[in-house]
């Protein structure tokens, strides 16, 4: 299988602090791949080399074999990318801007037009096809800004946060697009959000403090995410310090009049221990479950082990 990004040893320093540093990692099928980092992790840093729109310090990208760095237009050829802002001119109209960004992907002349209609269906704007980009909605203007990332049909297309800023409708919308998108391109998804990287991407890339931290199938990785916590519901509940009592149980937090987070111990079987104190106790609960632990937690203990 051919490999379609490889980035190795890279790293990039602004002034006298580095932003990453011997970042590595290869892709080499479709589907979405996740890379995941807290904000100001160093995602954006990485993706913007790779794109082009910053030379590296140290390392290199190839795309489809291409080395960015000795034949920069050849590999950009071979990708889209959407940056956490849309590129957008807000007076143009939407087919007027994809006519642009068709020119500025060298398409031939005779083919723009078929592009254009071909791009405007597959993300779902042909209806406005001749609206000014200023009059869209924010969902409306972040399809366009996808369609102009896969207009000359790249082989790795590469998102920055693609659903930020956007209401639940419209990341509903954004994400089944990118699972459609998916289908025949490989997608490099950034997100600081663990939710979207969980529902969109087979793999993941993880880059903590400017460091490649973990790099394998998010199955493996939800592996790391262990539960920490109970949400419980009691009709009669008790006293804080009556939990307490219970073994494993290291912090209760009051919700409601009735319902707690109960932290734990990562060993203990807390919920068998909630149960019984509550048959004993008559506190009459009715629902338990658990949490798993933060995205902040996972970060640390990942870090900590690179």
């Amino acid at each position: 299988m051919s490999i379609v990004l490889k980035v190795e040893h890279l790293s990039h320093r602004y002034s006298s602090a580095w932003a990453i540093r011997d970042i590595n990692f290869e892709i080499s099928q479709h589907g979405v791949i996740g890379l995941l980092g807290s904000n100001g992790a160093g995602k954006s840093t990485t993706m913007n080399i790779i794109c082009g729109v910053l030379n590296q310090t140290e390392g290199n990208v190839y795309i489809n074999g291409v080395d960015k760095k000795k034949n920069p237009r050849l590999a950009k050829k071979q990708l889209g990318f959407l940056p956490q802002t849309p590129p957008l001119y807000a007076d143009f109209t939407v087919n007027e801007y994809l006519t642009y960004t068709a020119d500025l992907r060298f398409i031939e002349k005779t083919k723009v037009k078929q592009s254009v209609a071909e791009v405007m269906d597959r993300t779902g704007i042909s209806h406005f096809s001749s609206r000014l980009i200023k009059n869209l909605s924010g969902g409306y203007r972040q399809r366009v800004g996808i369609a102009q990332a896969i207009i000359h049909k790249p082989g790795i297309v590469i998102l920055d946060e693609p659903t930020n800023g956007l209401d639940p409708n419209q990341i509903i919308e954004a994400r089944k697009l990118i699972r459609e998108i998916a289908q025949d391109h490989t997608i490099l998804l950034s997100s600081h959000v663990l939710s979207e990287i969980n529902l969109l991407c087979r793999d993941i890339i993880m880059i903590e403090s400017g460091r490649m931290v973990f790099s394998d199938s998010m199955e493996s990785f939800n592996n790391y995410i262990q539960p920490n916590a109970v949400l419980a519901r009691m009709e009669n509940p008790p006293a804080e310090n009556e939990l307490m009592k219970i073994p494993g149980v290291t912090k209760v937090q009051f919700l409601t009049d009735k319902q707690y987070r109960i932290f734990f111990h990562g060993n203990t079987a807390i919920s068998e221990a909630i149960i019984a104190a509550s048959m004993q106790h008559n506190w009459r609960l009715t629902e338990i479950s658990l949490e798993r632990s933060v995205l902040d937690d996972v970060f640390k203990q990942l870090s900590q082990q690179a």
